[in-house]
């Protein structure tokens, strides 16, 4: 098995720290956008955790919105979910506050520890794929394990 680049290797060993076995994959492809990580690794593109960053407009604060790949978030509901309306990040602010870049972002390892909220809809899949630091980097985890290593509260975020 070829090394891991850098940022994946990252991402790697904060997963070892949890325990879980779970094993960060690097595709010749990309895993950029949800239906290319679903195609790489021959699963439904609801299966891929994509992690989204926006900006709390009052505070600044990072927020994760770790959101099923096959919706869209519903930013009013968000908003609502944290007492704060958010804003999209620009590149910048998604580097400056996670370490990673947008395409690669993965939900636990950030610079600035985000308020974390998880998409509802991925807690009834038996397995899904999120971002391991690269635009080709992904790893397997189960919904709970999601939510236990990024301590983040489940909630409805699904757009329409």
């Amino acid at each position: 098995m070829a090394a891991l680049s850098p940022s994946a290797q990252r991402v790697q060993v904060l997963l070892d720290g949890f325990g879980h076995g779970h094993r960060v994959v690097e595709h010749e492809g990309s895993t950029r956008t949800s239906e290319d990580a679903a195609n790489a690794v021959g699963c439904a593109v609801a299966q891929i955790a994509k992690s989204l960053i926006f900006r709390a407009k009052d505070s600044g604060r990072p927020v994760l919105v770790v959101a099923s790949g096959a919706n869209r978030v519903d930013e009013k509901a968000v908003g609502r979910l944290i007492g704060e309306k958010i804003e999209r990040a620009d590149p910048d602010f998604v580097r400056e506050a996670t370490g990673f870049a947008i395409g690669g972002i993965p939900p636990i390892g950030h610079a600035v520890p985000p308020l974390v909220l998880i998409d509802a809809d991925l807690m009834g899949l038996d397995a899904i794929w999120a971002a391991a630091g690269t635009p080709n980097a992904i790893f397997r985890l189960t919904p709970a394990q999601l939510v236990a290593i990024t301590g983040g509260r489940v909630e409805a975020v699904r757009k329409g």
